[in-house]
């Protein structure tokens, strides 16, 4: 039960207990007065544990090596590909059974194949150099040459990851306290309640559509595994990062921590410095938890290292940052919409969560016509996920950062 359901059903029982005391009625009182105690153990419970989930790390999207979905871990992205192809594959039954368990765990079937979260958690950024390859030696995925693309930077900061979902998500937030205040003899209490409001994840989707060699899926190297699994995962993974950060929040698109109209923000006045002690004051005013950090552009990363003092000495950025973790990508926009404004956001990222509604869900498709005309098919990998801040409150955003 919630705690806001508990704490409304001990305000009913404390208007028994009044009533029971006006009328002097002493069974009355001592029933009320049991139910109370109960009711006080659920409602300890229940911020002992909403206290522990504010404190939660982020974590992988999916279970242990021990669950009941263990085998996923060792999933072949390429022969699940080659069975959404139609082409032959050397474990039909392995590969049937595979689609089987994430159609159960996603709550329904795929509209091409299903890839588990948990082979890109544990094995995207392996690398396979050491692997022997079974492809004629001309063949060399394993020196792959990948495109520079940014780094995820939102699970590293510990965002809190919700898993298993299916319908929407709502979540009660408690928006205002009840009045407390001291009083004289014979003096009323203020009256006041608390109040609370929801924020509610709904499913938005993500995906890309990339075109493979049928060459590439036929060749028996290990490496190519580690070469489909690393594009796939990447692309998906950087956006879903970047929308986290910086998402638009109209369209499609979900809402991101720096477009968040609820964020607070502090305004650039005269040097980083002092916008970072501004925005530091802010939190602390605002009781944020302790666990927290900045996260800016590579921009303002090269501003804080071209500090100087009086004397030409150059002033470490953790200084200018007041040494509290500063992390710098290009995941963060360096204008957002007003000149040359670069995104530089500060806070708890324990209370920005991230839902998790389905399997990276893959779509093959060997008959499109440019490709079919090549031998080489298209592949659809869709995601769906939202994000939400918990506490609007535990972060601070700061406006007219130019670099």
């Amino acid at each position: 039960m919630k705690t806001a359901d508990l704490v409304e059903q001990r305000a009913a029982i404390m208007d028994r207990m009044t009533t029971a005391h006006t009328n002097d009625d002493n069974t009355a009182f001592e029933t009320a007065e049991t139910e109370l105690r109960t009711l006080d153990a659920k409602l300890d419970r229940a911020k002992k544990i909403e206290a522990a989930e504010r404190t939660e790390q982020g974590r992988v999207i999916a279970g242990d090596d021990n669950g009941e979905f263990a085998e996923l871990r060792n999933q072949n992205v390429v022969e699940t590909l080659r069975y959404g192809a139609g082409m032959a594959v050397r474990d039909k039954a392995k590969v049937e059974r595979e689609q089987a368990m994430l159609a159960e765990r996603a709550g329904g079937p795929a509209r091409g194949v299903y890839v588990a979260t948990e082979v890109f958690e544990q094995r995207a950024a392996s690398t396979t150099a050491t692997a022997a390859a079974v492809a004629p030696e001309s063949f060399r995925p394993d020196l792959f040459t990948s495109a520079l693309t940014n780094t995820a930077i939102v699970s590293r900061l510990g965002a809190t990851t919700l898993t298993g979902l299916t319908g929407d998500v709502v979540i009660p937030r408690e928006t205002g306290s009840p009045n407390v205040g001291w009083i004289n003899e014979d003096e009323a209490l203020p009256t006041g309640n608390a109040t609370f409001d929801s924020l509610t994840l709904t499913p938005h989707h993500v995906g890309v559509i990339t075109e493979l060699s049928r060459q590439l899926l036929q060749q028996s190297s290990p490496q190519v595994e580690g070469l489909v699994r690393q594009m796939m995962s990447r692309d998906i993974a950087l956006e879903i990062d970047r929308a986290a950060i910086a998402g638009s929040g109209t369209g499609a698109e979900p809402l991101g921590i720096l477009n968040d109209p609820n964020v607070p923000t502090v305004p650039f006045s005269t040097d980083l410095f002092t916008i970072t002690a501004d925005m530091i004051a802010a939190a602390d005013v605002a009781n944020i938890g302790d666990s927290r950090a900045f996260v800016s552009t590579n921009g303002v990363r090269a501003l804080a290292m071209k500090l100087r003092t009086a004397d030409g000495r150059a002033i470490p950025v953790s200084e200018t940052f007041h040494d509290e973790p500063a992390y710098f990508t290009n995941q963060v926009p360096t204008d957002r919409g007003d000149g040359d404004d670069n995104g530089l956001v500060y806070g708890d990222f324990r209370d920005l969560l991230i839902g998790i509604w389905s399997q990276l869900d893959i779509l093959v498709n060997p008959f499109a016509e440019t490709s079919y005309a090549k031998g080489n098919i298209l592949i659809r990998a869709m995601a769906t996920v939202d994000f939400g801040v918990r506490r609007p409150a535990s972060f601070v955003s700061a406006t007219g950062v130019n670099a």
